[in-house]
């Protein structure tokens, strides 16, 4: 018996679905063109659909891509034209994507993340990397930045070994400045320049004040730091930038520094802390949020304006140029920091 052929449904003329694209009629009433969508997309198009998915403006798009607004118009209407279909709607002087150049956004992204990935595995067979890769890191950040990037790392160079070392960053910066690790990622506060070292700003996010569920500032709308100044803190180490970064909040505030305090970067200490007593903590927006959705803790309407909300990677001026795997393992750094969803404070 021949296998029946398949189905096209009363509204179109499509066999199957294409690249995530639905064979139906779209709604304006255009049918989905699929037939020859494999043959004419192109790289240039991925890259300008996906750049309408993340930033909206085709003026935006057309800087990203270094190159002019009219090159993105052309782009935009070529891909209308191998899909059958709007992909974009009009209204007054903006552009929106329609849910099929959603959909198209969102397999472009995929697409083009996968030629990232070969471009790893290229760049890392060229390389010959296979040597050792010395981290050092702030505790909190290790948990949730590393295992992304380690990831990456040994996908593409499985030969290479990665040794990590956590602490803060007044206790790793020398480790970084005599050579004995290669990579150092750190919450910054007030960024300088530092002699004889480059750096990089891998992602920022906004710190939070949070509490345990229970806590009995929890429940007060008009907050003030003067009502968390007598309260239990879990705060970072004494002498850490960040410990001083907290200082100096406080005292940009006119307080004193609270006194009643628990001295811990253990992540998963802090956070039992915070649920089983009435101390406060700071966490960065996403990992409190998480927690806030769980009903763990919940997170207090104060502004701590800017703090430690920026996260970088250092490493000695020209020390990697030799060194392949360095310089792979920095670009895994920089990918999963992209694509990372949460990173708890430290």
């Amino acid at each position: 018996m021949k296998p029946a052929p398949p189905e096209t449904g009363p509204e179109t003329n499509c066999a199957a679905p294409l690249f995530g694209l639905p064979c139906q009629a779209s709604e304006g009433g255009a049918v989905i063109q699929t037939s020859n969508f494999q043959k004419q997309i192109s790289l240039r198009h991925l890259r300008v659909i996906a750049g309408m998915g993340e930033f909206k403006l085709v003026a935006r798009v057309a800087q990203a891509l270094n190159v002019t607004q009219p090159a993105v118009s052309k782009q935009l209407n070529e891909l209308e034209r191998i899909v059958g279909a709007p992909i974009v709607r009009r209204e007054r002087n903006r552009l929106f994507l329609t849910p099929v150049g959603e959909r198209l956004a969102e397999h472009a992204r995929i697409v083009l993340r996968q030629i990232d990935r070969a471009a790893f595995d290229l760049e890392a067979m060229a390389s010959g990397a296979a040597g050792p890769v010395q981290v050092g890191v702030v505790s909190s950040v290790a948990p949730i930045l590393l295992p992304g990037a380690i990831n990456l790392f040994k996908r593409s160079a499985p030969r290479s070994n990665v040794v990590v070392t956590e602490g803060h960053f007044v206790s790793l910066f020398p480790l970084l400045e005599a050579g004995q690790i290669d990579l150092l990622i750190a919450r910054i506060w007030q960024p300088t320049e530092l002699e004889g070292i480059d750096q990089s700003v891998l992602f920022q996010e906004p710190v939070v004040v949070v509490a345990g569920r229970d806590h009995q500032l929890g429940a007060i709308e008009a907050m003030t730091w003067a009502r968390t100044v007598g309260c239990l803190w879990i705060m970072p180490q004494v002498n850490s930038v960040a410990r001083r970064a907290v200082d100096a909040m406080f005292a940009g505030q006119g307080l004193a520094s609270p006194t009643n305090i628990v001295a811990s970067s253990a992540l998963s200490l802090n956070t039992e802390i915070l649920r089983q007593t009435q101390a406060l903590g700071l966490f960065p927006k996403s990992l409190a949020q998480a927690h806030a959705a769980r009903g763990d803790l919940v997170i207090l309407p104060l502004d701590t304006e800017g703090l430690l909300s920026e996260v970088r990677c250092f490493w000695r001026a020209g020390g990697d140029e030799a060194n392949g795997t360095v310089t792979l393992f920095r670009k895994c750094l920089a990918q999963a920091a992209e694509q990372r969803q949460t990173i708890p404070s430290g």
